[in-house]
């Protein structure tokens, strides 16, 4: 894991000096809410302007990082997402620009610090990691996506905001999966 903590130091402070609001997501947010697993790859979410994202793009270091500035740029105009790549370790982070619909938008507000790898970073809440990770598993009818939610779902079932992932479960047309999870946990 010293090659992700390096990593996911050095991009997560570039971030915050470009004053590009980000949070961890993905397997590196779900291994900070208990969830042990292999991984090669770190998912961040960005909601950078123009210009913090040129900010961004001039501090990376292009002989320790790769990153393409014009799919960067794309990236932005687009609501997608671009890659870094950690050229001394092989990490790849996946920077996706936050999409614009409500969810979204709610997620980014919900974020907070968290230590993940060693690292004090700005990651998605559990609930919204819950929420992120059914509509992985509806997109690519993934189980492995519904097991990190069925252990997210136990590990923090005195916290868990069931509320607030219900809300957003019948928003974004989640039930299949919310009782697939559900199943996995009884």
């Amino acid at each position: 894991m010293t090659g992700a903590t390096d990593t996911l130091r050095v991009i997560s402070a570039l971030l915050e000096t470009a004053s590009v609001p980000y949070m961890v997501v993905g397997s590196f947010a779900a291994m900070s809410y208990g969830v042990a697993r292999n991984t090669q790859d770190v998912d961040i979410v960005i909601d950078p302007t123009a210009e913090s994202l040129e900010v961004f793009l001039a501090a990376v270091d292009p002989d320790k990082f790769y990153v393409d500035a014009d799919t960067a740029r794309d990236a932005l105009q687009r609501r997608s997402m671009f890659n870094l790549i950690d050229m001394a370790n092989g990490w790849k982070v996946d920077l996706v620009v936050r999409k614009a619909r409500p969810f979204s938008i709610e997620e980014m507000k919900r974020r907070g610090i968290r230590t993940i790898a060693d690292v004090d970073v700005s990651t998605a809440s559990a609930e919204d990691v819950v929420i992120a990770k059914l509509e992985w598993a509806k997109q690519g009818e993934s189980e492995r996506q519904l097991r990190d939610v069925a252990e997210i779902v136990r590990v923090h079932s005195n916290n868990l905001d069931r509320g607030y992932v219900a809300k957003w479960v019948a928003a974004l047309e989640l039930g299949k999966e919310w009782s697939r999870v559900e199943a996995l946990i009884d």
